[in-house]
């Protein structure tokens, strides 16, 4: 019956997607309407991100006291409704309310998913998981436009997400009894089926009774490895979001091309994280999870090398390209093996953790380079990217010397 459960995870997935790019869809047509100027919709979004710091940093204690798949379901109603508010909204406060509880429904089912397909699934799932994360994503704005294209106003783009949100939360409420079956049955364990040169372990992952208990935010720090793996999802979220963000203006202020031309360098890192991910699932077949990312982080550094190099905006396109391509892998990968670097008993309370590391570098580090970009000049945007790609590939490496449990399995 865990195959029934995955197909309800890979939905939330997309579903937990589907949000992420409305507010940026719809927000040129939204502050005219409030009144506010164009940057308030870095208020709400702060709002947002700092909710699902919040929630990913209490997923631990929600998960262990009311097990993944009611928090999942709780998440999503919370999500719904706040979604749903922004669709009645008719003023800006209205939905400077609703960002917290449209953040905090977003972190804790972010962390607990991601926590629970650690355990339960092997690691292409992980990945293709994440891809269907970015599914999602591309088809909210969709959404959102279909309804302003066809004389609707942007709350009803808002209002049928949440519909979608409603009845995602209806399947996983039915849904509620598979968690439980696919716990006591013990699912697809990933640990047990490993299928290469790479030695096999046929026990399962271990608990240790000391951490039955949530894990204050002290002790997951000071666990072996948990600031290294901190500082990786964080360096993480510099290179992604930074060149998703800035590489259109870098195309034009660096590159001389048009503006329409230069939207595609943005989209070609996010087509990149989608693709490498539909693919890197099939590849995690043969390579485990310390590869996986190992491999995602040469093709970064090989994007981030033809940025430098003086050939042209082909090769720059190129450079953004690859860059999605290999942030693809890292962070579904890095995610996968957290039971095997901390233990199964404190994996969701090191994946809060690691979520709320991811965010707060989303939220940081890009307007950093933003300030760095106004006084220095937008050149720096390669060696933005290097330095923080070059931090992640060190932390990394400390975090695998750290955690060295026993040999890993390629799930």
């Amino acid at each position: 019956m865990f195959y029934v459960l995955l197909a309800v995870i890979y939905i939330a997935f997309i579903s937990l997607g589907l949000p992420d790019a409305l507010l940026g869809s719809a927000w040129p047509v939204m502050y005219r309407e409030f009144g506010v100027n164009v940057s308030c919709a870095g208020i709400i979004s702060m709002i947002i991100a700092f909710g699902t710091v919040v929630s990913s940093l209490q997923s631990d204690r929600l998960t262990k006291r009311f097990g993944t798949g009611r928090v999942t379901a709780a998440s999503v109603a919370l999500t719904a409704f706040a979604l749903f508010g922004f669709s009645l909204a008719h003023s800006f406060y209205a939905l400077v309310f609703l960002a917290l509880p449209y953040g905090l429904g977003a972190g804790s089912v972010d962390a607990s998913l991601n926590n629970y397909v650690a355990l339960h699934y092997k690691s292409r799932h992980m990945s293709w998981l994440h891809c269907m994360w970015g599914v999602g994503a591309a088809l909210g704005p969709y959404v959102m436009g279909f309804a302003l294209m066809h004389g609707h106003t942007w709350n009803m783009g808002y209002r049928a997400i949440a519909v979608l949100q409603i009845v995602l939360t209806a399947l996983l409420v039915f849904s509620l009894p598979l968690w439980k079956r696919n716990d006591r049955g013990g699912s697809d364990r990933r640990s047990v089926d490993a299928q290469s040169s790479v030695p096999k372990t046929t026990e399962p992952f271990t608990f240790d009774s000391e951490y039955t208990r949530p894990l204050s935010l002290k002790e997951i720090i000071n666990l072996p490895g948990a600031k290294t793996v901190m500082l990786s999802f964080f360096c993480y979220s510099a290179v992604e979001q930074t060149s998703g963000l800035w590489a259109a203006s870098y195309a034009v202020l660096q590159g001389g091309v048009s503006a329409d031309v230069a939207a595609r360098y943005a989209s070609l890192v996010y087509l990149g994280i989608t693709a490498g991910r539909a693919l890197g699932g099939f590849i995690s077949m043969y390579l485990n999870d310390t590869q996986m990312v190992r491999f995602g982080e040469i093709v970064i550094l090989a994007g981030v090398i033809l940025l430098f190099l003086p050939f042209g905006n082909a090769f720059t396109l190129l450079g953004f390209a690859l860059i999605g391509l290999g942030c693809a892998p890292v962070f579904p990968s890095l995610i996968h093996a957290t039971p095997h670097h901390f233990g199964a008993d404190k994996s969701q309370a090191v994946i809060g953790v690691q979520m709320a590391s991811a965010y707060i570098g989303t939220c940081a580090l890009p307007p950093l380079f933003g300030f760095i970009a106004d006084r220095f000049g937008i050149s720096l945007l390669p060696a933005y990217v290097l330095l923080f790609c070059v931090l992640m590939i060190a932390s990394h490496e400390r975090l695998v010397r750290l955690t060295k449990r026993r040999p890993e399995s390629i799930v």
